[in-house]
């Protein structure tokens, strides 16, 4: 008897197991950004559950070539594709969601990641350098978000939309005036969209990370440890994030069993916010 409970209990947790890592088996998702740390591992983390994947970024092919091929090992599927795309130019943005459409049939997942970062005081900021930056940060996130809102609603299908934010919405950081600002304006989009999506089934969320190691901290870490030890010792939790850990917040957001959160963002700093 013990025996064929076991068994029993094996088959079903075997059932469940497979079908997680399957869970996005029958969705393509279109991500900008998706050649920096945190696109990477978001990328890596949803081939891994077998969806369909577009990533764009700034870089030739030739630089993307090495990734791409790593992240078809990674899947089952080899619906893998690349884009070289200036996420700041709407018509680059809605060809690439044409292109899209029509090598993968779809786009159910939305995933705005590009961004960039300029370290300069708001008098030190100069006027082409915030408007450059408000383009990436901002206006390539609603370019993405509005073409591949329309794709989902022309396809009829419920569709999730994940922006990238940061806790630099909700915090003054005096050496990144122009990368708050962005997000904090990135904050309202997702409150914006995800009032006018929801009719149409399509669920708009955004993650707001504190201190990642990834991209511009990344590089800061590497060169100085102590800036490092510095963060970990500011965030109440004690430690900083990695790439993965805002992959795997990202895939939460994006699972279709939810239908009721939108328009929220889930924090995700360590504590952060919660100083004074």
């Amino acid at each position: 008897m013990r025996t064929l409970l076991r068994n029993y209990y094996l088959i079903v947790v075997s059932g469940i197991g497979n079908k997680i890592t399957k869970m996005f088996k029958s969705k393509t998702v279109i991500i900008s950004g998706g050649l920096g740390d945190i696109g990477r591992d978001i990328v890596r983390l949803f081939a891994t559950k077998g969806a369909s994947i577009s990533v764009g970024d700034i870089h030739s092919t030739v630089v993307a070539q090495e990734f791409i091929e790593e992240v078809k090992q990674l899947s089952e599927t080899k619906n893998i594709i690349y884009s070289q795309v200036d996420i700041a130019d709407p018509t680059q943005v809605q060809k690439w969601v044409a292109e899209t459409v029509d090598k993968l049939n779809t786009i159910d997942i939305a995933i705005p990641n590009a961004a960039t970062a300029t370290l300069a005081g708001i008098m030190e900021v100069s006027p082409q350098q915030w408007s450059d930056e408000l383009k990436v940060n901002l206006n390539g996130a609603f370019y993405l978000s509005q073409f591949a809102a329309a794709e989902m609603i022309k396809l009829d299908l419920a569709g999730r939309i994940v922006l990238v934010g940061s806790w630099a919405a909700h915090s003054v950081h005096p050496n990144l005036p122009t990368y708050s600002v962005s997000k904090a304006g990135l904050s309202m989009l997702c409150k914006c969209l995800a009032l006018e999506l929801a009719p149409h089934h399509i669920l708009v969320n955004e993650i707001a990370p504190g201190y990642v190691n990834a991209g511009l901290s990344k590089k800061i870490f590497e060169t100085n440890s102590a800036a490092k030890e510095q963060a970990e010792r500011k965030v109440p939790v004690g430690k900083v994030l990695n790439a993965e850990d805002i992959a795997e917040k990202v895939l939460w957001l994006c699972d279709f069993s939810n239908e009721h959160m939108t328009g929220s963002t889930l924090l995700v700093d360590g504590g952060l916010s919660l100083l004074s």
